[in-house]
């Protein structure tokens, strides 16, 4: 059996070179994505800016603590303040009588040259004593960093999904092609007396000796791109500009190794499985049309996955139709309908492969070649929906997401012009135009007795000009109600009734003040409410003026950028930002590059062996262009056949993130990315038609 095992490597390596660079390069990029995990995990400790050279650091308290119900007890829940409170006036005299204090931009903390057990008695519960690295918490921003390396997290998360993902898919698709291809061979092995036994191991061999070459080449491959893609991350502003990816941990290592024999090992077990049920003489009599293309097993997992995808998207869509507007919602939804679609694709391929109705003889051949080799046109089929399908839906959601902000934005607001800034001067309202100052705060709320909710809110300066120029979804109570004891809030709130009265925290932590709710607004995409006066946002300061009536060199007064309504929301909601952007675009060039060698190496493995059948068509008097171009014209069909059903996927997809906008009052503002879906689709088409014809040219000279 070593001797079979060994010989057919040593035959095939050409067959076995995809899957080895299709291994090698996922577990290169899981190896790179587990680094710079780790390295968002270990991140190094960051020195203190502001009060560098103070052992001590006395801060004002910059959260909220509240008493939630935690089972039959209660726990003290904890949420991050706008504007930390300053250090008490008493307190800091008391300080300055024992110790050295210095100050640095700002009186919510001061810098003690003190021992830190005498100052922590002295200061006691009135505000926070930090030291070491801790101190770092008192420069500016000091979240700014942590913020970065969740959503770095996020991304490198996702694109491990989609590696992963795709890895098995390719791998899977090529050992199972290729099973198909050698069913002659299996067939004289049984017929020599191979039990099914030895050819399922001897498949397996093959996939385990791939597998283990192929990790052992992508763990030293990631090793050596890890620093390249940390540059990357940090040029695109992806990380903070101090991230570094090193090999110094090595769990990483491990897991993309046993993950790439894994896929390897997985990728082949079906495969294998089928391999040890050809007969001794089945693979001898078999025609040339195939036949039995969709095992029970690839069909009922195929459904599962298909039904799973829409039952998860009818049910999100029905019950919390805001989450199909996060990304990893809809990435995970469209990876189990790529999964089911790809797998019930040699059902589809044959009807249609035979809607193609072009007169001649050339395309009367690509459409009945490709409708009897059914194998080979899902196999190449295949990886282009995964492309393009996560293309559309991926893009295509973010995208439709952003416009629909933009709209939603654009329509809550009647007013002409809309001035942005920091700080914004007051501008005047003359008789009969209307001036509504605003500015960015929080306020925190119980939900329920078992959580403390924070929320970002809007805090107006004149009530009647606001209910004036406002065009807000309300759905229940009135907006000229809005008062300094009241509240507008939306339909996420746990007590969203009118005339209810709610306990709320405001951004400097102070409270609760009961607010009596006078609105309900629908819940759009997230960014409805809740509204308060300026009396409940201490510490908040003007940074956004909608103003009728009045030019807009008087509002330039105001100190800052006067725009039209339009073009405020254009420019306050582009349609990507460059770090989203950057990502999707590392988590697209994954899958179209591990697409583009499943194409070359399908169609590799599939022409070569095709030598009878197209010197069957030069002797029936077919010319070696117009062979050429019968095998040109099905690569160019498989190739339209997955687009069609990726833009089958991207529809469902769009079209449920469509509903689930209806859904929350929001505008629906779809946006399909045709650019990026041609030039998947026109590079598969590419690679796939070299793939084809360079083989079938060495054939038919």
């Amino acid at each position: 059996m070593l001797t079979v095992l060994l010989t057919g490597l040593r035959a095939r390596w050409a067959a076995f070179l995809g899957s080895f660079v299709a291994l090698a390069l996922g577990v290169g990029l899981l190896t790179v994505t587990g680094l710079g995990l780790s390295a968002t995990f270990d991140a190094p400790e960051r020195e203190p800016v502001r009060f560098a050279s103070a052992p001590v650091v006395v801060k004002g308290r910059d959260t909220l603590t509240v008493e939630v119900r935690r089972g039959p007890t209660t726990a003290p829940a904890t949420r991050k303040l706008d504007h930390p409170q300053p250090v008490d006036i008493e307190l800091l005299r008391e300080l300055r009588a024992r110790w050295t204090v210095t100050t640095a931009g700002g009186p919510d903390a001061v810098g003690v040259d003190g021992p830190a057990d005498r100052v922590r008695a002295l200061v006691g519960d009135r505000a926070e004593v930090l030291t070491g690295g801790d101190r770092r918490r008192a420069d500016p921003e000091p979240e700014q960093d942590a913020e970065a390396l969740v959503a770095l997290d996020s991304l490198l998360g996702t694109a491990g999904g989609v590696t992963t993902f795709v890895s098995v898919f390719v791998v899977a698709s090529t050992f199972a092609f290729a099973v198909a291809l050698r069913r002659r061979e299996f067939g004289l092995l049984r017929t020599a007396g191979a039990t099914p036994g030895q050819v399922r191991r001897v498949l397996l061999a093959e996939a385990a000796a791939v597998g283990v070459l192929a990790s052992a080449a992508g763990c030293a491959l990631g090793v050596l791109a890890a620093p390249w893609q940390a540059r990357i991350l940090v040029d695109g502003g992806l990380a903070p500009d101090w991230f570094t990816i090193r090999a110094t941990v090595h769990w990483p290592l491990y897991t993309a190794f046993g993950t790439g024999v894994g896929v390897a090992l997985a990728g082949a077990v079906a495969a294998s499985r089928r391999a040890g049920r050809v007969g001794p003489t089945a693979a001898l009599r078999e025609a040339d049309v195939d036949t039995d293309v969709l095992p029970l097993g690839r069909a009922v997992l195929g459904t599962g996955l298909l039904l799973a995808g829409l039952g998860l998207l009818v049910w999100t869509c029905a019950t919390e139709p805001s989450e199909l507007l996060k990304r990893k919602s809809y990435t995970s939804r469209s990876m189990l309908l790529i999964g089911g679609l790809a797998l019930l694709s040699p059902l589809l391929v044959r009807p249609v492969a035979r809607l193609l109705r072009l007169p001649g003889a050339t395309a009367m051949l690509v459409r009945e070649n490709s409708a009897a080799a059914v194998r080979r046109t899902a196999a190449v089929a295949a990886p282009v929906l995964v492309t393009v399908a996560l293309a559309g839906s991926l893009l295509g959601s973010a995208t439709s997401v952003t416009h629909t902000k933009a709209a939603e934005a654009r329509e809550q607001t009647s007013a002409p012009y809309v001035v942005t800034g920091t700080d914004l001067k007051p501008v005047a309202a003359a008789p009969g135009s209307a001036v509504s100052a605003s500015a960015g705060t929080s306020v925190f709320v119980r939900d329920g007795e078992e959580a403390l909710v924070k929320y970002r809110a809007r805090a107006v300066s004149d009530p009647a000009a606001f209910a004036d120029l406002a065009r807000l979804p309300v759905v229940a109570g009135n907006l000229a109600d809005l008062d300094d004891r009241s509240i507008v809030v939306n339909e996420e709130w746990e007590r969203r009734t009118v005339g209810t009265e709610v306990a709320v925290w405001r951004a400097d932590g102070s409270g609760p003040v009961r607010l009596r709710v006078v609105a309900v607004l629908a819940l759009g995409t997230g960014d409805n409410g809740p509204y308060v006066t300026r009396a409940n946002a201490p510490g908040a300061v003007v940074d956004r003026i909608d103003a009728r009536g009045v030019t807009p060199r008087a509002l330039a007064a105001s100190g800052g950028t006067v725009r039209t309504a339009a073009a405020w929301a254009a420019a306050t909601h582009p349609v990507m930002s460059p770090p989203i952007r950057l990502g999707m675009v590392l988590v697209l060039g994954i899958a179209l590059v591990y697409t583009l060698i499943a194409l070359a190496n399908t169609l590799l493995m599939a022409t070569s062996v095709r030598g009878g059948e197209l010197a069957s068509l030069r002797l029936a008097g077919a010319t070696r262009a117009q062979v050429l171009r019968v095998v040109a014209g099905e690569a160019g069909l498989a190739v339209g056949i997955g687009t069609a059903l990726g833009l089958a996927v991207t529809a469902v997809n769009l079209g449920a993130l469509g509903a689930g906008l209806a859904a929350l009052s929001a505008p629906v503002a779809l946006a399909v990315p045709w650019a990026a879906i041609g030039a998947a689709a026109g590079a598969c088409g590419v690679v796939a038609t070299a793939a084809a014809m360079l083989p079938a040219w060495r054939l038919t000279r």
